[in-house]
């Protein structure tokens, strides 16, 4: 018998539990895209790109599609696309399960200050001039155009436009991970004082907090959103294991 998975995706673990997952005969995967990235990196399984018009179009997919497992491993500050996984799932009858990578934890000699929000971000540089670099989303980065008195360095995987109504603004299109000795030196190149970062957690982005530890250069760190509770591993091995639990009889399940 086939099981139908659909994985929320995005994120590099997605990718990786989607080709760990299709190597298995009895499994079907789809993963899905919300199609902010203009050229995603290929993902070696049928794929679907778009939203689903909120809770109730992706539980009417669920339905339709016959899924038996949803695993939300979006970024861990998609909250709206995570709420939504959480509430089709449930209006579904279908069991759910997140991939939640954990957060990076300050470590000695880091300079971090603590804001809930982008807005608060664009806040807490102050109101002198600074040289900041922008290691965001480009959904995000117009917040800043309210502090046009900083300069900008501003990379993203695609290209930011429009661009910021500010002064003076540098873009870089590049795709992680970054080495730290390379974060180091575009820091250095730059004259950065000032990085401005969500706690994405993981290897693939972590270099520019390691390099800003390295210079003693201040980061901005945005906490993340809180997420629905819902089953969850923090590895994709642990997701992978774990799989067999939820596509067993109903019973199994404690349902």
């Amino acid at each position: 018998m086939t099981h139908r998975i659909l994985i929320l995706g995005g994120t590099t673990e997605a990718r990786r539990l989607a080709g760990k997952l299709a190597a298995r005969a009895d499994l079907a995967i789809t993963l899905s895209l919300a199609g902010r990235t203009e050229n995603p990196v290929a993902q070696g399984v049928p794929t679907r790109v778009g939203g689903f018009g909120g809770a109730r179009g992706l539980a009417a997919f669920l339905r339709e599609t016959r899924i038996e497992l949803l695993v939300d491993a979006t970024h861990p500050y998609a909250a709206q696309i995570s709420a939504n996984a959480a509430a089709a799932a449930d209006e579904a009858g279908v069991p759910i399960v997140a991939l939640r990578r954990p957060g990076w934890e300050p470590a000695e000699g880091d300079r971090w200050t603590l804001v809930d929000t982008v807005s608060s971000a664009v806040t807490a540089l102050g109101p002198v001039s600074r040289r900041v670099f922008l290691a965001l989303g480009r959904q995000e980065v117009a917040a800043f155009e309210a502090a046009p008195q900083h300069h900008y360095l501003i990379r993203s995987v695609d290209p930011v436009e429009p661009r910021l109504a500010v002064p003076d603004a540098t873009y870089l299109l590049a795709r992680g991970p970054f080495r730290e000795a390379d974060e180091r030196a575009l820091l250095r190149e730059h004259h950065i004082d000032v990085v401005v970062s969500k706690n994405s957690g993981g290897e693939a982005t972590y270099g520019k907090i390691a390099a800003a530890r390295a210079l003693g250069v201040e980061v901005v760190m945005i906490r993340r959103p809180t997420l629905p509770d819902v089953a969850s591993a923090e590895t994709v091995e642990a997701l992978a294991a774990m799989v067999g639990h939820f596509l067993g009889p109903a019973a199994e399940r404690g349902v």
